[in-house]
């Protein structure tokens, strides 16, 4: 049994990690975890391994685009416009239009 009396506390440099952290993943950096060593650390551990959430992540890439604009030439249609909003939709319309 693990006796958390004697908790060490965390860092400057530890905290200060997690503060950035937190505001990369937009979350909140508890009071509690905060105040021990241990915790903070796993805290850290499970926000690092996260990835953060960016407006370009959804977006098709470069080679995505041309290639979908060159199946369109050959095809003789137009790429519809939602595709070059999402990656997601991009490969749907070029699995489709192979």
């Amino acid at each position: 049994m693990e006796d958390t009396t004697f908790a060490l506390p965390a860092t400057p440099r530890q905290i200060a990690y997690a503060r950035a952290l937190a505001l990369r993943n937009k979350t909140l950096l508890p009071w509690a975890v905060q105040q021990d060593r241990r915790a903070l650390s796993t805290w850290i551990e499970a926000q690092s391994k996260l990835k953060p959430a960016s407006a370009l992540d959804c977006l098709p890439s470069s080679r995505q685009v041309a290639f979908a604009e060159r199946l369109a030439r050959i095809k003789r249609r137009a790429v519809p416009e939602e595709c070059f909003r999402d990656k997601g939709l991009m490969s749907k319309w070029i699995d489709g239009n192979r």
